[in-house]
């Protein structure tokens, strides 16, 4: 049976996670995890996406990110993966796949949602026990919009900049916002939706999309037939 085709429209957000072939390490040294960050960067570029948000762990990587294109993220990530892995390949003189498959995504609602994906994906060091605060994890882009660090990846979304009306309140709002745990039914919902590539937003927001893309981007309902879209 084939593949459905990549679900990737222009101007809604999408929470990205590449994990490593049988979740090996494709990030073994510092140089690693900066070429991975300059190949995103420039692919970025390219194809004309916004970086909001992301986290480098050593088997796996998760981005949040809005195209500007049809298509835009897709290309992105086939422009990162074919130069990285021939980068990993030669440094570690090996050969064959890096990683799992095609990668997993899901669209995101702007609104709440939008925000829980921020903290979804740089809480994840503290979830793997790394850390104990997402401060002090390096890899990550808490410290850029926690805290103001620098970097020409990160583009604030709409979301992150309506937080408050200056940055120094903006960077507290958002602090503030990590101070309790993930509620752990956003967190199932958030990893299904990216691993079988559907939305994760108000019902309002996937009727919506779903209508528009005519596709199902919701879970079956078991005992009952799916709903058509026409």
């Amino acid at each position: 049976m084939p593949r459905l085709a990549r679900l990737c429209p222009a101007g809604i957000s999408q929470h990205i996670i590449q994990r490593g072939n049988n979740r090996q390490v494709c990030f073994a040294s510092a140089p690693d995890f900066a070429f991975y960050i300059n190949c995103l960067h420039e692919a970025a570029l390219l194809y004309g996406v916004d970086i909001h948000a992301w986290v480098w762990m050593t088997n796996h990587v998760h981005l949040l990110v809005t195209p500007h294109i049809k298509n835009g993220v897709s290309l992105m990530m086939q422009a990162i993966g074919r130069k990285y892995v021939r980068y990993f390949n030669s440094t570690y003189e090996r050969s064959g796949t890096l990683w799992e498959g095609r990668y997993k995504s899901c669209l995101v609602a702007s609104d709440n949602y939008l925000i829980c994906c921020y903290r979804y994906i740089e809480l994840n060091p503290v979830r793997a026990k790394m850390v104990d605060d997402p401060e002090k994890y390096h890899w990550s882009s808490y410290q850029c919009n926690a805290i103001g660090k620098q970097s020409d990846l990160i583009t604030f979304h709409a979301n992150y900049l309506g937080l408050a009306d200056t940055a120094k309140k903006r960077r507290l709002k958002y602090r503030s916002l990590f101070k309790d745990a993930m509620e752990q039914e956003l967190l199932t919902e958030l990893r299904e939706s990216t691993n079988k590539n559907m939305a994760f937003g108000s019902e309002k927001f996937k009727d919506e999309v779903e209508a528009c893309q005519q596709r199902r981007l919701r879970p079956k309902l078991p005992g009952r037939p799916s709903k058509k879209i026409s």
